[in-house]
């Protein structure tokens, strides 16, 4: 299994926008918003979409900064899944919860990485920094790194 996603990030000055996951994949984590790209769409139009549904504001400056790839399991099955990275520094509208999401915003110093996917520590704060990468991941059923490798492309 292959699947490709989008993950935005909305940044404030020294402020990220994380939201809490509140059904299916990741629920009680916070994380970025996203999800699937669908048949037809590029991974920029998937992210607006997204973005728009999981927090109802609409990114009108953003810069793609990264991919990461995982090797995790979902729904069961070992696969590979595909993130496009952007992060926003514009939107119309205001962040508002949804049945999916929880927005909060988070002070850059005090990330709440305990209660986040356990790679996350290791590529957002490069991208607070302003950095672009490359990264890839490779989980176990229990959600442990396996391996990593992060390449730095700025």
């Amino acid at each position: 299994m292959k699947l490709e996603t989008t993950l935005c990030l909305l940044k404030k000055d020294n402020h990220i926008l994380l939201a809490m996951k509140k059904r299916g994949f990741g629920e009680g984590k916070y994380n970025g918003v996203g999800g699937k790209i669908e048949e037809g769409e590029t991974p920029e139009e998937a992210m607006i979409r997204e973005t728009e549904e999981e927090i109802m504001v609409t990114p009108t400056q953003y810069e793609k900064v990264g991919v990461l790839s995982f090797d995790e399991y979902y729904k069961g099955q070992k696969g590979n899944v595909v993130f496009h990275l952007y992060v926003a520094s514009e939107w119309i509208g205001e962040p508002k919860e949804t049945e999916e999401m929880c927005p909060k915003w988070f002070d850059i110093t005090d990330i709440p990485y305990d209660n986040m996917f356990p790679d996350d520590k290791y590529w957002l704060p490069l991208i607070l920094e302003g950095k672009k990468i490359n990264a890839y991941f490779d989980f176990d059923d229990n959600w442990n790194i396996l391996s990593k490798k992060i390449e730095d492309l700025k």
